[in-house]
């Protein structure tokens, strides 16, 4: 049979394997198919691996997701031959489930970025318009994704670097409540706020991928026993309490496009019987991104401290210890890395410890309180994902605020340890807009059934109109 793979669902594939209708290996040539006509313009993989045609479901793992055997860069030259000699726990769960690798995806170096433009290796290109970039630091992921190159994918978050993606390809992606799916095996960024997610089309498929990855490990001492998942049925919202943020709706710099889209998707909540109503989280959206970016490069700044050319990853030679170490780091890591390390170190070193990492670790708290407050009166929290649609390649690669604007929205509630879901929404200029459900923590049941039942209200078609 033709296999379509811009259209199939991770569920259909699932369906087709189960009756007979298709082998492993026909799933796996589709795929293959798809990624040689299409991967050299987006740029979506940076490692393909050969399978053994005998598995299931095929799926693109995001490049910073260590896979014993399989070369792991996490978008960085300073690890370009790096090849992990274990799998992480979320690569070995998918295996235990029986999904196929198909590869590795891009990232932005070390998953710092909000464009995929800070890969070592070249940025990947949006489906629905090359000249745009994909989102980041997952934008390989969302893109082979929505290019029919992968049904799923999984991508790690910690600004936004799995919705902030999905809302500029026009796809589902959920950064799960931190702590139920293990960080074991994954390339660190920032340990407080590093999450791996499922990128997907749908979200039912969305919830089986979360139902494989999820839960309790022993290799990770963070991780918790996690509710049973629930696919997804209701076609309704009726009794759902969805508040809609007032500051993370009027945030400075939400396209007017971006903003019509998502009160179309409120509206339509209130039509699907949902109680909705405004409300404030004035200090989460205002402190954010300054808390943000001083705990995130701080812990980057500790976690990078291990690549010095000694134990693994590229070194270059030199007379004495410190300047391998120097002539290493310099060689191996790009702007962006070097740029976080530098504001990290300032913000642990003495006397600015307590000024900067301290005083950004007791805003969090605040942001997670008020937070919590909200969650008392909603059971979801509504806004849109990505204040604009996927912006021109190179537009904001040299001013590196303007790129970190991308993620005001998505990082609040990471801050707090939020599970959030990004859908599509809807079209601006001919893009997608992702609308970001936000839940309380380990609800991610309820934004699953929030998300399905607007999904289908919306009627998104996630084929990008370019490959229609």
């Amino acid at each position: 049979m033709s296999i379509d793979t811009l259209r199939l669902t991770a569920e259909e594939a699932m369906r087709l394997l189960e009756h007979g209708e298709v082998s492993g290996a026909e799933l796996r040539a589709a795929y293959r198919e798809a990624i040689d006509a299409r991967n050299e313009e987006l740029h979506c993989f940076l490692t393909l691996v050969d399978g053994d045609d005998n598995g299931g479901v095929p799926i693109a793992l995001k490049d910073v997701i260590s896979t014993k055997g399989v070369r792991t860069t996490a978008g960085s030259r300073i690890l370009e031959n790096y090849v992990p000699v274990f799998d992480s726990t979320v690569a070995e769960r998918c295996k235990a489930a029986g999904l196929q690798l198909l590869g590795k995806t891009n990232t932005d170096e070390f998953a710092m970025g909000s464009s995929t433009e800070n890969s070592a290796y070249g940025p990947s290109r949006n489906p629905w318009d090359p000249t745009r970039v994909p989102g980041g630091s997952g934008g390989g992921s969302a893109a082979a994704v929505s290019a029919g190159l992968a049904p799923w994918a999984l991508g790690s978050d910690t600004g936004g670097s799995i919705k902030q993606p999905a809302a500029l390809c026009g796809n589902v992606g959920l950064r799960p409540t931190y702590g139920t799916v293990s960080r074991y095996g994954i390339v660190a960024f920032a340990s407080s706020l590093d999450q791996v997610g499922p990128v997907t089309k749908t979200v039912r498929d969305n919830a089986l991928l979360y139902g494989i990855i999820s839960g309790r490990d022993e290799s990770d001492s963070t991780t918790v026993d996690v509710p049973p998942v629930e696919l997804p049925e209701a076609e309704d919202l009726a009794g759902l309490r969805v508040g809609v943020p007032k500051e993370l709706n009027e945030a400075e710099g939400i396209e007017p496009g971006v903003t019509a889209a998502v009160r179309r998707a409120i509206e339509l909540c209130v039509s699907l019987g949902a109680d909705v109503a405004e409300c404030e989280l004035p200090r989460s959206v205002e402190y954010g991104l300054a808390c943000y970016y001083l705990i995130a490069p701080a812990e980057a700044s500790s976690n990078l401290s291990r690549y010095d050319g000694v134990r693994y990853g590229l070194r270059v030679p030199a007379d004495n210890y410190y300047e391998l170490v120097a002539r290493t780091r310099d060689a191996g890591f790009g702007d962006e890395p070097k740029r976080r390390i530098m504001l990290g170190t300032y913000a642990l070193s003495a006397g600015y410890y307590e000024a900067y990492y301290g005083q950004a670790q007791k805003v969090r708290t605040v942001i997670a309180r008020e937070f919590a407050a909200a969650f008392e009166r909603f059971d979801v929290l509504i806004s849109p994902t990505s204040p604009t649609v996927a912006f021109k390649l190179g537009e904001r690669s040299e001013n590196p605020l303007a790129m970190y604007l991308a993620d005001v929205l998505t990082i609040p509630p990471n801050m707090a340890g939020l599970p959030g879901l990004s859908i599509p929404c809807g079209l601006s200029e001919g893009l997608p807009v992702g609308l970001q459900l936000i839940g309380a923590q380990f609800s991610e049941n309820t934004l699953f059934r929030a998300g399905h039942a607007l999904e289908r209200a919306i009627g998104f078609d996630t084929v990008p109109e370019r490959l229609r």
